[in-house]
């Protein structure tokens, strides 16, 4: 069914301190209510700390880096994980005809210098294997990063411990001591782990992290170390009690959650397989929060947890990842993993991404909040959204929402409908390669009171269905492999992040303001009141 003309505060009745939105008597109401005076403390950012990315290689690219920029412009991370700092395209390590070690730190240093010029920490992912150090052949990802142990620990020793000496000499120890070194990708999934003996990899596993660790340490004990890197959940419980028994450092846990539910598992590259989202919409937080109280019943309680990868879906094909259901799937995890998480790093920023080889069209089910011409996707102002809250959160009953106020005395809401539009019973690849328009869900009755008297200026915004929803219009294109000029510039001006609508308006010394809002299913909105 079309969306109607009339969702939303499109007709707008101006009244004395208030905005009332004409919405159908038969939807649902919803209430947001906020006091300017009832603060909850600072608002959350476990969402800003870390965001994905590819592999090293990617970043010495000048598209990658331009739109990192344009996210670290309109968003703001504080770190970014990728794989591949080690890999042989990075030029790190050779050996010379004897065996003798050569390192070469020109690439990583390009990059990492870049990364700090954004005011992004790396978040250290020591991975893979150079061929020249490896001990087998075993490969992953199109760009073939080994990921087998070292033939020879003395030297692997020294590649991390020279490694992280030389940032150290070059950013300084006070700049390194806030970086996180973790320790390889996903070694309890087979394919990003070869061990020499396959009946171990667990323990395998763990003499390479008790290697890297020491080295890391060796240059600058304060140095934060951490694994395993799991793909989910497992293996945390073992890392800790190896850690203990064996006087292995260990300053924080790491794994990765994904939204799947049952089906296969594994790369997706020519994305023909059928992906079903969980249907626990809650899944990515519900296994980033599995692990809080194992670990502070463990013999090192409170240590910190970074979910180092989540998404809705674990493969780069996956439309999923296009779709206007994205921005409020975002935003509903980062809602339910504030408490007890140090990071919520989502995988990934740019679909400028080659795991399984070049991306083969302009919206082919990428990761990225940007696609490969740095269109914003609906994910993108999920963030975007988080960035323009107030740094103070006001007290607020609705599970699926966020008050806050800034110094400036502005208040700023931020809510969303979740609905699991396919049921779980429709694959990704049928159901979001297809126009999915949005029904209209509940309306939200808005109500601030206590405000500071005075003029403000209102700004709503919205994503969902034809708003800032650059893939429906991709689809109605026809669905190009290719775009045009034109076409890319057409795409980008449907997701610029424009307001939808703008007015002026006075709160009189009752402090009181409220509206109304059609929120239609999967749709976001953020409404600003900025004090003038």
């Amino acid at each position: 069914m079309p969306a109607r003309a009339t969702v939303m505060a499109v007709v707008l009745e101006v009244l004395p301190c208030c905005f009332f939105a004409r919405a159908e008597a038969a939807l649902p109401m919803r209430e947001i209510s906020a006091d300017f005076n009832e603060t909850k403390g600072l608002h959350s950012e476990v969402w800003r700390e870390c965001i994905g990315a590819g592999r090293a290689n990617e970043g010495l690219r000048a598209d990658w880096q331009r739109q990192l920029k344009l996210v670290q412009d309109e968003i703001g991370f504080r770190e970014i994980r990728f794989h591949g700092l080690l890999h042989d395209d990075m030029g790190v390590y050779s050996e010379t005809k004897t065996g003798q070690p050569i390192h070469n730190w020109q690439y990583i240093d390009e990059l990492y210098d870049s990364l700090l010029v954004l005011k992004l920490r790396p978040l250290v992912e020591f991975g893979f294997m150079p061929n020249a150090l490896a001990v087998g052949k075993k490969k992953m990802f199109w760009w073939n990063g080994n990921v087998t142990p070292p033939k020879s620990y003395e030297k692997w020793d020294s590649l991390i411990e020279a490694l992280v000496r030389h940032w150290t000499e070059r950013y300084g120890a006070d700049e390194v001591a806030n970086w996180n070194f973790e320790i390889w990708n996903e070694p309890n999934y087979p394919g990003f782990w070869g061990p020499r003996d396959p009946k171990q990899p667990k323990a395998e596993y763990f003499e390479l992290y008790a290697h890297t660790a020491a080295a890391v340490k060796k240059v600058n004990a304060t140095y934060h170390v951490g694994g395993p890197a799991g793909a989910g959940p497992d293996w945390v419980a073992d890392q800790i009690n190896f850690c203990v028994s064996n006087s292995v450092p260990l300053d924080f846990i790491s794994y990765h959650a994904y939204g799947l539910g049952d089906g296969p598992s594994g790369l997706d590259q020519f994305g023909d397989r059928l992906l079903y989202l969980s249907p626990n919409l809650h899944s990515p937080a519900d296994i980033a929060n599995s692990q809080r109280g194992v670990i502070d019943g463990s013999p090192l309680p409170h240590l910190p947890i970074h979910v180092t990868e989540w998404s809705s879906s674990y493969s780069p094909r996956d439309p999923v990842h296009d779709s206007y259901f994205s921005a409020p799937y975002i935003l509903e995890q980062l809602k339910r993993t504030e408490n007890g998480i140090a990071s919520m790093s989502y995988w990934v920023f740019t679909d400028i991404f080659e795991e399984n080889g070049p991306p083969p069209t302009p919206f082919h089910g990428g990761f990225g909040l940007l696609n490969l011409q740095g269109i914003r996707k609906p994910a993108f102002f999920a963030y975007r959204f988080l960035n323009q809250l107030g740094a103070t959160e006001l007290k607020n009953a609705d599970p699926q929402s966020w008050v806050c106020r800034d110094e400036n005395g502005g208040v700023q809401v931020l809510c969303w409908n979740l609905t699991h539009s396919a049921g779980g019973n429709i694959s990704n690849q049928e159901f979001f390669r297809k126009i999915q328009p949005a029904g209209d869900a509940a309306t939200v009755q808005l109500k601030l009171a206590h405000l500071p008297p005075g003029n403000y200026h209102a700004q709503f915004f919205r994503v969902g269905f034809e708003k800032n929803d650059a893939y429906t219009a991709y689809l109605k294109m026809g669905a190009p492999s290719q775009l045009s000029r034109e076409q890319v510039r057409e795409l980008a001006g449907i997701a610029a992040g424009a307001p939808e609508m703008e007015r002026d308006f006075s709160v009189d010394d009752s402090g009181n303001f409220s509206t109304a809002l059609t929120l239609r299913t999967n749709d976001v909105w953020l409404v600003k009141l900025a004090l003038k």
